[in-house]
């Protein structure tokens, strides 16, 4: 046995540029989990791969021409079937035997395990282990077969013989390389034989290249063929190139445009270009996604943020008179250009306002009716919130009626992306209220996790209450998110309504706002299957989530700290996190945990009380004095606990419950909560009570014990 490293290739026409760089990881993934499972690499294999416009390849390290010999022992039939009363070998047992290509094994060698009833034969043998060629053949074709690839092309392809076979695969391929140091492998996959051989640049080193030995495939494509194989690398490159390029100016590469970039060029150039300014009078949103959506160009804006006339593009040939290619590519660009310019004066021709009626013949959902029937319902949460928080309702009532109209324009039927951005362009441009016009764009915020949050007031109030209507109506009608499956994005909606009343510090009750979207719903079937109950849990779950990913000091939130606050169901979500810092204050107290034991102890009798329990403790009914001082001790501490509450100063509160510390110890030590007699009984469970609602004001503080 020997090792050597291990090259295969594909070698096609070009790739699917958006799909490239996960068909390359799953190339490689595919190709080395079959080797490893053949125990034809070592501890020390690795795989490299690589992905161009034209070809998916793996190189893997330290790979055997032969798996070691191995034993197995494989269970064959229960005792009682293999043998026969006279104790010979039965049909079943040497049909087994056959099925597992033994059937000259010699009987004798056998093994008997187990007893009684359990006893069964076992076959102990050394097997060979797995020879590379067939490995590598098995590896290449259930690789190919299992690749990401979206949609298949049919074609033929001409065999040795002269006949035409059918083959599939994302793109016609037309060579296979396999390569065991300096040894081909004999395989073969989608028609074709695998060689030596693979080609250059298409343009630039044109022809044949015959790669003599495994390790040299990248540096010869590199220095012989003018071809960064390695995706990873080229797309490092085109990222360094771009920023020396732009030199004080930034570049605008979002990661999907630099990753399908990468996947269009073998031998990437960087080239400047330009288009005339007066296109800068359109809003620069839509010049940046024509570049990059239509022309994959990278943008180009100053250090704050305002869009030049110069874009930089990516180009699959270096050359020292690129003056064609940049001519080239500004005349590609201009109709382009021009196209978003006359979308955008076409649609400014019409207020949004003249847009209302027409959102009547959109259609929203077949059960929750068209956008304008949704835009009066989000028209309606949208006063009720801006009520409840004091704010200005005409604004809030205004900025929903407009916030949908601009899906009806033409510049966003191009670019649906520019959703909300458009409108608010369109807003202020037909005279709106400064905040109505923000709120067109802010209403979708958050658009994903991590992002900003709307800065004006009513473009906050519009976000809760589109969010709540989407929310809402669609669990509905029975589309709650089930498993990984949630199309209407609802998990996204929950987190961004847990965000904005957080964040933005709203104090609004939960509750009444999922019942102020759900009285906008006539429908029948929504009312019965949007339960507030379920919605409220469904939003605490995405909370839960959000926490998790919060610190205080640099020190993430435990589980039980964000259970402790979230298991007493608030009704306010604004307050959490400085529920959390008190607390996480309080648990470093030497008092901590003895209280949260004792709180604990309280819950567990009080879960376990079947009767109903009186809502005060009456002060002639306790007898022993470790309960009258208790009851004392809480009396006196009440109204500052009441007031700290109101107040909202959690930290305080908290340190004012190690003030019960003792008068509760001595109350378990020297008091029989259970006492037989049913009024004493209940008189201590009542006190129990009150004490237990007053120490989990900010959290069940029995979690943390």
């Amino acid at each position: 046995m020997s090792t050597a490293n291990l090259l295969i290739e594909v070698f096609t026409e070009e790739l699917p540029p958006k799909s490239l760089r996960r068909l390359g990881e799953a190339f490689s993934e595919g190709i080395f989990a079959h080797l490893k499972a053949a125990k034809l690499t070592t501890d020390s294999s690795s795989a490299t791969s690589f992905a161009t416009p034209r070809r998916l390849a793996v190189l893997i390290s330290d790979v055997l021409d032969q798996a070691q010999d191995y034993p197995v022992r494989e269970k064959l039939l229960p005792t009682s079937i293999a043998y026969d009363a006279q104790g010979n070998a039965t049909a079943p047992l040497l049909k087994k035997l056959a099925a597992l290509g033994h059937a000259d094994v010699d009987l004798s060698t056998l093994e008997k395990s187990g007893e009684g009833k359990n006893e069964a034969l076992y076959l102990n043998i050394i097997a060979k282990g797995a020879k590379l060629e067939q490995t590598a053949q098995n590896a290449l074709e259930q690789t190919l077969n299992k690749l990401p690839i979206a949609k298949m092309m049919h074609y033929q392809v001409q065999q040795k013989d002269g006949q035409l076979a059918d083959v599939q695969f994302a793109r016609p391929a037309h060579r296979i390389m396999a390569l065991h140091g300096n040894t081909v492998l004999n395989i073969s996959a989608l028609g074709i034989d695998a060689g030596n051989q693979t080609e250059g640049h298409r343009f630039l080193a044109p022809g044949v290249l015959t790669i003599a030995k495994a390790d040299q495939y990248e540096n010869d494509l590199h220095n012989l063929a003018k071809v960064i194989p390695s995706f990873t690398q080229r797309r490092a490159q085109i990222e360094a190139e771009l920023l020396k390029a732009a030199g004080d100016d930034l570049v605008l590469m979002p990661d999907a445009l630099l990753d399908e970039v990468t996947a269009l060029v073998e031998w990437p150039a960087i080239y400047v270009c330009q288009f005339d300014k007066e296109f800068l009078e359109v809003p620069q949103e839509c010049l940046i996604l024509t570049m990059q959506t239509n022309q994959k160009y990278f943008a180009l804006t100053d250090k704050q943020g305002k869009l030049r006339n110069r874009f930089l593009i990516v180009s699959n040939i270096q050359t020292n008179t690129p003056e064609a290619i940049i001519s080239g590519n500004e005349r590609v660009v201009r109709p382009r250009l021009s196209d978003a310019r006359f979308f955008f004066q076409q649609d400014q021709k019409r207020p949004l306002a003249s847009r209302v009626a027409d959102l009547g013949k959109v259609v929203y959902h077949n059960q929750l009716g068209n956008q304008l029937d949704r835009t009066k319902r989000v028209q309606a949460i949208a006063s009720g919130i801006a009520k409840k928080l004091n704010a200005d309702e005409k604004l809030a009532h205004r900025a929903a009626e407009l916030a949908k109209t601009d899906l009806l324009t033409d510049m966003v039927g191009e670019f649906p992306e520019l959703q909300g951005i458009m409108g608010a362009y369109y807003a202020t441009h037909d005279g709106e209220n400064a905040e109505v016009a923000a709120a067109c764009s802010e209403h979708y915020m958050p658009r994903f996790a991590g992002d900003a949050l709307p800065k004006t007031a009513t473009g906050t109030i519009l976000a809760i209450a589109d969010k709540l209507e989407t929310l809402v109506g669609i669990w509905g009608v029975g589309l709650a998110p089930t498993g990984d499956k949630d199309p209407y994005a609802l998990r996204r909606h929950a987190l961004g309504i847990c965000r904005l009343l957080l964040e933005k510090n709203l104090s609004l009750s939960l509750v009444e706002l999922i019942e102020l979207a759900l009285a906008q719903f006539p429908q029948k079937e929504v009312q019965a299957q949007a339960k507030v109950a379920d919605i409220y849990e469904f939003i605490i779950d995405r909370m839960r989530a959000y926490l998790r990913d919060q610190s205080v000091a640099g020190k993430p939130f435990t589980s039980a700290e964000i259970d402790a606050v979230l298991s007493q169901s608030p009704n306010y979500i604004n307050d959490l996190i400085d529920r959390l810092s008190a607390l996480r204050e309080f648990n470093a107290l030497p008092q901590a945990a003895q209280l949260a034991a004792a709180n604990k102890r309280i819950s567990n009798i009080l879960k376990k009380t079947t009767t109903a329990i009186p809502a005060q403790s009456t002060k002639q009914l306790l007898q022993i004095p470790a309960e009258q001082a208790l009851y004392e001790a809480l009396g006196e501490l009440t109204p500052a606990l009441t007031a700290s509450y109101e107040k909202r100063e959690f930290v305080q509160l908290l340190k004012s419950l190690v003030a019960l510390s003792e008068p509760i110890d001595q109350f378990f030590a020297d008091v029989m909560v259970m006492d037989p007699n049913p009024e004493l009984r209940d008189n201590r469970l009542a006190l129990l009570q009150q004490l237990h609602q007053k120490m989990n004001l900010v959290a069940d503080l029995g979690k943390l014990a």
